[in-house]
């Protein structure tokens, strides 16, 4: 693994150096690709412009962020900026020189990469989304070629840069990205073929959350029972990374896991909510209306921050903070212009 890491450090001083002018892409890249944009962008948008999209891309996004947090505790994993510091590998000779960013210090194990993994799943999602709104569209089979040729040569050019600006941030090796890709692939195929996630009831998003929030917590009490430091990565983050200040708790293993199963929650009880019975106007202008208002308000609520001194209180705020960005596009924002101004029911879906 020495070695293996070793190359990956030889790529990311290549990148540093060599594209040292791209910085600001790759950091935009490192930053879109975080889970937050498809919980805070993509899913307004999706959700009321085809709903079935905008469920399964929470889905996709969840359970692969909570697969992710388990396979970081299973195979554990190096980060780059810390690696060079605590490796025996160089001997006598200088290790090399890697600069850190401000999103390098993250504090979790490093494989799969979870920023890959989420980029992955969620184009993958997006991409097979438009290819079959064109075949219902009934797209000519020439067109839908190109299109189709097209969209997925996008995807990959998006993965791509993604997975070089996670290297050239110095916070994965080159291996933890190819894994992390691979595997958020795989998640989205096998969730985007489960029917159930589109018509789940309120017990089944309870559930579901409560399931998957239980396994991860006995998970690490378990390791932690059998000697196994789960958290051994904050220590090293904290040691290595050349500005505290770039050290974050969200970006600890379990504010991961409650952000994401307050998203899951949230997205139940928006579908739930006895609100969105008074909201049946379908109108083109409805949606937009619903997609901008929501942008706006989320754009406010993302400006909420909290101090992280009082782990239980930060916790807490944490899952209610993603809980409410799903109420706001799902329930909140539709039933408000309904009863501001009602509108028209004929359906007119894009």
């Amino acid at each position: 693994m020495d070695l293996l890491h070793s190359w990956g450090v030889e790529l990311a001083v290549h990148l540093q150096t060599t594209y040292s002018s791209y910085e600001g892409l790759f950091g935009l890249a490192s930053t879109v690709a975080d889970l937050h944009t498809t919980f805070f962008f993509f899913f307004p948008f999706w959700f009321h412009l085809r709903r079935d999209t905008g469920l399964r891309l929470i889905w996709v996004a969840v359970l692969g962020d909570w697969l992710n947090l388990v396979l970081k505790w299973v195979l554990f994993g190096e980060r780059p900026y810390w690696w060079v510091h605590e490796t025996r590998f160089y001997g006598a000779a200088p290790a090399p020189a890697l600069r850190q960013f401000p999103i390098t210090c993250e504090t979790g194990p490093g494989s799969p990469s979870g920023h890959a993994m989420g980029a992955a799943g969620v184009w993958y999602v997006m991409v097979t989304a438009l290819l079959a709104t064109a075949t219902e569209k009934r797209c000519p089979p020439l067109l839908y070629r190109f299109l189709q040729l097209g969209l997925w040569a996008l995807m990959g050019l998006l993965v791509l840069v993604v997975c070089m600006s996670r290297v050239y941030m110095a916070a994965h090796f080159p291996h933890q990205v190819i894994a992390g890709v691979i595997t958020g692939v795989l998640v989205a195929e096998v969730v985007s073929k489960e029917k159930w996630i589109y018509d789940a009831s309120m017990r089944k998003y309870f559930h579901t959350t409560l399931s998957l929030t239980s396994l991860a917590v006995c998970f690490y009490l378990l390791l932690r029972v059998l000697g196994v430091d789960l958290l051994w990565t904050m220590e090293k983050a904290q040691k290595w990374c050349v500005n505290p200040e770039w050290v974050h708790l969200d970006s600890t293993p379990f504010a991961s896991l409650l952000r994401n199963m307050g998203t899951l929650f949230g997205l139940g009880l928006g579908l739930h909510s006895p609100l969105n019975s008074e909201t049946k106007n379908t109108s083109t202008s409805f949606k937009m209306g619903c997609i901008i208002v929501s942008l706006f308000l989320l754009h406010l609520l993302d400006g909420w921050t909290f101090s992280s001194e009082n782990l239980t209180t930060f916790y807490f705020l944490s899952f209610g903070k993603s809980a409410v960005a799903l109420l706001i596009p799902t329930t909140l924002v539709p039933f408000a212009l309904c009863w501001i101004r009602p509108g028209k029911t004929e359906d007119k879906n894009l």
